[in-house]
């Protein structure tokens, strides 16, 4: 299913969490959150809008992280129920695609619901007081992959560490719906 994210509540309070890559290394947002802010992304492998910006994803992080942005992605998808996302094939997509950010599961799914995270990829850029400034998406690129593009994301986390604030006009991210399990 299709969906968007909602328009972002500035000033929103990131809520804390610790969680583990697929390796069983734990990250937390207190640990992560810099001087520069940070960038939380829900994704997943098997979602088509993730495969498809994968590689723009890869290079965009990695110059965030340059810059000294502290990155995190989170996958909160049942697993169970898409075993394409599960914590080794979470492994697997994160080297065939360069990620430098660790690749946490959201085993429980609880950060993603305390981040009412809606679908993959979901962005949510904080600054270094862990404020939400940005809840938009990664570019301004169509599926029919046009060359040119403005890398919004990138945009609006410089403009956040340089300044603490987001830009105003954000464009919603656009994905699939994250596979919440019905027995949790």
């Amino acid at each position: 299913m299709l969906l968007d994210t909602p328009i972002c509540d500035f000033g929103w309070q990131a809520p804390s969490f610790t969680l583990k890559n697929p390796l069983g290394e734990s990250f937390s947002l207190a640990d992560n959150l810099a001087e520069n802010g940070l960038l939380i992304m829900f994704i997943c492998n098997h979602c088509p809008y993730v495969q498809r910006i994968a590689n723009r994803l890869s290079q965009d992080t990695a110059t965030l992280i340059s810059e000294g942005i502290n990155v995190l992605a989170i996958m909160s998808n049942d697993y169970q129920y898409v075993a394409e996302d599960s914590p080794a094939n979470m492994e697997k997509f994160a080297k065939q695609h360069g990620f430098l950010f660790p690749y946490l599961v959201d085993e429980d799914q609880r950060v993603g619901k305390a981040y009412r995270a809606v679908c993959t990829p979901d962005f949510f850029g904080f600054n270094n007081h862990g404020q939400l400034q940005y809840r938009g998406r990664l570019d301004d690129t169509k599926m029919n992959g046009t060359t040119h593009r403005t890398p919004e994301l990138v945009n609006a986390m410089r403009q956040i560490a340089a300044t603490g604030k987001g830009p105003q006009q954000q464009t919603p991210s656009m994905g699939c719906s994250i596979k919440w399990s019905n027995t949790l």
